[in-house]
């Protein structure tokens, strides 16, 4: 089904939502809703979203089962739904239009006239919040629809009502190829999701077929630091931003930054004259780079100087982003998404200067695919911390094969820095960090799956 023939304005149009709790689905749940489209729902498990949906008037089944398809318009099921899932089965039976997730975002997307997707292999979340919160300063009342908990909009999804739509672009199989942005962002672009694409020319190629979906004139932000991202500039033909920490030649670039607590303070440079001071609250020399993509986007929309600034000096991150999540005898405690090799070694250079005393880093890797393909950056990339721990792999949309086992990335990162200890179970965890971390310590959990349990067992003081 073709993005552009899916209409969301009858009153009496009923979309039914297989894996309705997820965080994206959820939030594209409630923008319908706020279209007057009826919502049912399944999910395998009720949650604190499926409750809130619920409460909103969305009709959520617990559990997939055929007897949910009942006649609704269109059906919409997430990547991890299996294709013989029994309700995706029934609706093709009763011949009810089925598409998946990012097919319904497309659509959505396509109904606003200044529409932002933010794509690259690191930093969607946190650049697609710097610029709505820039948007939403400069008064331009965004739709927003985010991959992660935003303190700022009270959850991953706020509904505006002007034209202005900003959304994540993943490229997990393909998915961003179903939008068609008035202006998109690439951040970034590595070798990732090995378990769909072949190898990084295959991921190049992906990203040049999003970018060449720009409406036209449209506009594409890029990031020149990174040798991928700059090498697909020849093959454009939309107007194009560049930007760049290390890129004196980009239209946007930075001089004399200085890191005071942890903070990045920089001259922001334009078209090789200075632009504005500004001094970010959150961490780490990686969101200069997404500070910069942000004000890049938001300069290229004709946002205010004043607004731009204000925003971005006042971001204060995403949950799951380098968080600060407490302290316990003097411990500091901090939680982080990063699941590839590049995240990896950025969130801990932030953490790093965070802390006089030992970095003691809690990691869980994220599918077996990733880390088998990734195994040589991963057991590089735990240099900065003074002790990582590694837990068992978060199988996520994967079947354990046997073709990889967090004792082996273990034992490779040993080979290369000797800071890496092996513990299955999140309690154990717990119990090595009241035994081993002292006050001054910083201790950071870090992957894509639920290792941010282990910061709240450790500073509940939870060991069971």
């Amino acid at each position: 089904m073709d993005n552009q023939n899916i209409e969301f304005k009858n009153d009496g149009m009923t979309v039914h939502m297989i894996g309705i709790g997820g965080i994206s689905m959820s939030g594209l749940a409630e923008i319908l809703m706020n279209r007057n489209v009826k919502i049912t729902g399944s999910d395998l498990n009720e949650t604190e979203i499926t409750k809130r949906l619920r409460a909103m008037g969305a009709v959520i089944s617990i559990g997939h089962s055929a007897d949910n398809i009942s006649g609704q318009d269109l059906v919409v099921y997430t990547a991890a739904v299996e294709q013989d899932n029994p309700e995706l089965t029934e609706a093709r039976k009763r011949n009810i239009p089925v598409i998946d997730r990012s097919e319904l975002l497309g659509a959505i997307m396509d109904q606003y006239e200044n529409c932002i997707a933010v794509s690259g292999t690191h930093g969607k979340t946190t650049t697609t919040s710097m610029i709505a919160s820039i948007l939403l300063e400069a008064g331009l009342d965004p739709t927003i629809h985010v991959g992660g908990i935003l303190n700022l909009i009270g959850g991953n999804t706020r509904i505006g009502s002007s034209s202005y739509f900003i959304a994540e672009a993943c490229e997990y199989k393909n998915s961003f190829l179903h939008f068609r942005p008035s202006l998109a962002v690439v951040l970034n672009i590595e070798a990732d999701h090995l378990d769909f694409f072949r190898d990084i020319e295959e991921i190049k190629s992906s990203f040049a077929s999003f970018i060449a979906n720009v409406r036209t004139p449209g506009l594409v932000v890029l990031n020149i630091d990174d040798p991928h991202t700059k090498s697909i500039c020849k093959v454009l033909t939309r107007p194009v931003i560049t930007f760049g920490v290390n890129s004196p030649d980009a239209d946007w670039t930075c001089e004399n930054v200085t890191i005071k607590d942890g903070f990045a303070e920089l001259l922001v440079m334009y078209k090789k004259a200075v632009w504005a001071e500004i001094r970010l609250s959150v961490p780490g020399m990686h969101n200069v780079s997404n500070a910069l993509a942000a004000i890049a986007a938001c300069h290229g929309l004709g946002v205010p100087k004043a607004a731009i600034i204000k925003g971005i000096e006042s971001f204060r991150g995403a949950c799951r982003r380098l968080e600060h999540k407490g302290k316990i005898n003097n411990i500091t405690v901090m939680d982080d998404y990063a699941h590839h090799p590049t995240e990896i070694q950025a969130s801990l250079k932030a953490a790093r200067v965070l802390t006089s005393s030992r970095l003691i880093c809690v990691f869980q890797p994220h599918t077996y695919s990733r880390t088998h393909e990734l195994l040589d950056d991963f057991s590089m990339a735990f240099a900065l911390a003074d002790t990582v721990i590694v837990t068992d792999i978060y199988a996520a949309r994967e079947k354990d094969t046997g073709l990889i086992h967090s004792r082996t990335l273990t034992e490779r990162i040993n080979t290369n820095t000797g800071n890496a200890v092996y513990i299955s179970d999140f309690s154990d965890i717990v119990k090595y960090l009241h035994e081993n971390a002292a006050p001054g310590d910083l201790v950071i959990t870090m992957g894509a799956g639920d290792v941010f349990k282990v910061a709240d067992m450790f500073l509940s003081a939870t060991t069971v």
